[in-house]
């Protein structure tokens, strides 16, 4: 489990397939990779993976072909940035909201343009996934917890401010680009609740 709050931007070292099957990808990471343990959750562009390795500053993955097919990470390339978070302990504070690092869909960024001191960001929606997002609710970008500004059936808006667009990979996207996305896991259990119970 997460939180939203990125902790670091780490830099793509590779991303490469396995002779044995499967991808292996590699991140450099100063701050992440401090006290993190072989087995440890990292989630990584809002994907949560497991650490099969540590290298000084490097952290190493297995990429199941399933977690390429789901999200944008099998776009990565040496040099490219990537949204870094440890999962939460006990006693972390919970600042955004709660991030199970599950990508439910990437999508398309409509518009991303700078609006005085902010920015704008404009995202589409896939077709099945519109009822997750409500004004004013939870939304995950990349990792990062945000906050749905505008909403109707085929796109929603949020408003980023400079700290975040400079404190996370915001700072490279532009229009086109495909980000990851994670609906509020509350929202899916209400959405199952209710179908179980149509009479409620």
């Amino acid at each position: 489990m997460f939180t939203g709050l990125i902790e670091e931007i780490g830099s793509v070292s590779w991303l490469r397939k396995r002779d044995t099957g499967g991808f292996e990808l590699a991140v450099l990471a100063k701050t992440v990779n401090r006290g993190v343990r072989k087995g440890d959750s990292i989630a990584v562009n809002g994907c949560c993976l497991t650490v099969t390795d540590t290298r000084n500053e490097m952290l190493l993955f297995d990429l199941l072909a399933e977690t390429l097919n789901k999200s944008n990470l099998s776009a990565l390339r040496p040099d490219h940035l990537v949204n870094l978070e440890r999962c939460l302990t006990p006693n972390s504070r919970l600042g955004g909201h709660f991030v199970q690092g599950h990508v439910d869909c990437v999508t398309e960024v409509l518009d991303f343009a700078a609006h005085g001191a902010d920015w704008r960001l404009d995202i589409g929606i896939p077709e099945g996934f519109a009822q997750y997002l409500a004004y004013k609710g939870s939304v995950a970008l990349n990792g990062i917890s945000l906050t749905v500004a505008e909403v109707n059936e085929a796109a929603f808006r949020v408003w980023i401010i400079p700290h975040t667009r400079d404190a996370t990979n915001l700072k490279q996207v532009s229009e086109g680009d495909l980000l990851n996305v994670e609906f509020d896991i509350l929202a899916k259990y209400v959405e199952r609740q209710m179908a179980l119970r149509p009479n409620l």
